[in-house]
């Protein structure tokens, strides 16, 4: 066992005294979109992405995380599982309630359509997305009941009063406040399935899209990178999953 997988042997999975096998889920904040140096595609898979950071150690490590994932579409992802992983991350729920149409309107339209567009989005996170939520996570127990879950958050788009021009602030407000309600949701499934979240938002907390050092994109091309973690910002999701040592040991 290489030296980072037996950190988060240790910080993730104790007790369970079984080799490590990691399993990376979800959508393109997992796999990358936006980090560079992609080994896949379609998927966006990159070898930047904080999964493939923390699991290149591992003596077993499948990243099946894709971008454009939704609740519904994980169902092939779930294929990886087995009932010997041990280690299962997951960030999942962005793409239900309609990160990309949300973040389109808002740049394309006016405050008003934007507030409209991401109240509704609001809505089904309140609404729909729980139970999305609990099934997903439901499979994942039953695929590999032994694996101890931890499901990573979204963080923030907006550094608050960075004079951003790329949004108006009633848009940047609205959106980190939508960001603020999927994470109470995000969490509450979470502890509900009894596995671990990981709140991204803090550390992100000066690092929003226009801050002096920005680990998000902007308004980018590819404008599938747009709004989606750098290459240092997918190194701070793998120091905040690595910080967990202090928490589990």
């Amino acid at each position: 066992m290489g030296f980072l997988a037996g950190v988060l042997a240790v910080a993730l999975l104790a007790p369970v005294p079984i080799a490590p096998e990691y399993v990376a889920l979800g959508d393109s904040y997992a796999s990358g979109a936006g980090a560079g140096s992609y080994v896949d595609g379609t998927c966006r898979r990159s070898s930047n992405a904080h999964p493939a950071l923390l699991g290149k150690d591992f003596s077993s490590f499948k990243f099946v995380a894709c971008s454009g994932a939704t609740t519904r579409s994980l169902r092939s992802q779930l294929r990886a599982l087995t009932p010997a992983t041990s280690l299962v991350t997951i960030t999942i729920g962005g793409n239900d309630l309609g990160f990309a149409d949300v973040l389109t309107t808002c740049t394309l339209s006016g405050d008003r359509a934007c507030a409209g567009r991401v109240a509704e989005a609001r809505e089904f996170t309140r609404s729909a997305l729980p139970a999305r939520l609990d099934s997903t996570y439901a499979a994942i127990r039953a695929a590999s009941p032994r694996a101890r879950l931890v499901v990573v958050g979204y963080p923030r788009l907006f550094t608050p009063d960075d004079g951003c021009r790329t949004l108006s602030k009633a848009k940047r407000m609205a959106l980190n406040d939508a960001a603020d309600e999927l994470a109470a949701v995000v969490s509450g499934a979470a502890a509900r399935a009894g596995a671990r979240f990981v709140d991204p938002r803090e550390a992100f907390a000066d690092h929003g899209v226009c801050a002096a050092e920005p680990w998000l994109h902007g308004l980018v091309s590819p404008t599938g990178d747009s709004y989606h973690p750098t290459k240092e910002g997918q190194a701070a999701y793998a120091r905040i999953l690595l910080g967990l040592r202090q928490v589990f040991v």
